[in-house]
């Protein structure tokens, strides 16, 4: 009992630190998108990442044979889904407050409840029902629409949210016969091959000068950085590479439906890097849709585990 209880904990703590370090990763790419393109960053981010990644794997399976294994393609497709719900996230982040786009793509949970329904024809238990509801009904605080301030970049955190959701069932089904870390060496590869196809695209700079922040994040051309761009941008490897290591690490050892809920700690992060780098705070509405989507977030990720594993990520 004690040995469990001190496996949940550590944890707890890996999950916590793990989820703090991605935060970071958040505030250098809001900070880049307004001189760089997203893809120009994200190729240097996956390659620096590389190296980490297969230590990764060799470091949880004990070897490096996982990553070739049959399903290898399948793997990589669930990384183009990550890369849809990522690519789309930071696209949004460019342009939106950082705490309101943490909180729209914190309904993630809610889109893996109704993945589930339809994938795996899960009960979802009416308290799991109203909370989706409820969270959907967050997302309307959050958003806005119809309102004079409202933009469709609002919509992009949540499309990385089902994005997210698709590839969390893809890999709940994958789990049997592939790791964690392999599925994540194969997201960073796809990652890599997609932002490439990216910057051969926009590269140039041949559709550059979109005005708006979110459009000209994906079409800028490629710009030569600086020496401390450089060092951002590779960090971000760096920095997926650790964090994902301490969130594996979290679900490994600690029961899933207990840390969970503490991924909910980003929104912390989220509110006080947007209000130290950028001076934003969401308003009145703002804070009552976050908290309405928490805690819709919170009741699914806490409902039995028959009617609903609760998410793990491996993105």
């Amino acid at each position: 009992m004690t040995m469990q209880m001190t496996a949940t904990r550590r944890g707890i703590l890996a999950l916590v630190l793990g989820i703090a370090i991605f935060s970071i990763q958040d505030v250098i790419l809001k900070l880049l998108s307004g001189d760089y393109p997203l893809h120009q960053a994200m190729v240097l981010r996956s390659l620096t990442a590389l190296p980490f990644h297969l230590a990764i794997v060799w470091w949880f399976d004990g070897r490096l044979s996982t990553i070739t294994t049959p399903g290898w393609w399948k793997m990589l497709l669930r990384g183009l889904l990550n890369f849809t719900a990522y690519t789309a996230y930071y696209l949004g982040l460019a342009y939106m407050p950082m705490a309101d786009t943490v909180a729209l793509f914190f309904t993630s949970p809610l889109f893996i409840t109704l993945t589930a329904l339809v994938f795996f024809g899960e009960r979802v238990s009416l308290l799991a029902a109203i909370a989706v509801s409820m969270g959907f009904a967050g997302v309307l605080l959050v958003v806005k629409p119809g309102a004079d301030g409202f933009d469709l970049a609002a919509i992009l955190p949540i499309i990385g949210a089902l994005g997210y959701a698709l590839s969390m069932v893809v890999a709940r089904s994958m789990g049997r016969t592939e790791s964690a870390a392999a599925m994540a060496f194969w997201g960073n590869i796809c990652f890599l091959l997609c932002a490439l196809a990216l910057s051969a695209v926009y590269g140039s700079g041949a559709f550059s000068g979109a005005s708006h922040p979110s459009l000209a994040f994906l079409t800028r051309g490629w710009v030569m950085p600086g020496l401390q761009d450089i060092a951002l941008m590779s960090g971000c490897g760096v920095i997926a590479a650790i964090g994902l290591t301490l969130l594996t690490y979290a679900y490994r050892i600690a029961p899933s439906a207990t840390v969970a809920p503490f991924e909910y700690t980003f929104m912390f992060w989220g509110v006080l890097w947007g209000w130290v780098f950028w001076g934003n705070l969401p308003d009145g509405l703002g804070w009552i849709g976050i908290a309405i989507i928490i805690g819709a977030g919170l009741i699914v990720i806490r409902a039995p585990q028959k009617e609903k594993a609760a998410p793990e990520s491996a993105a």
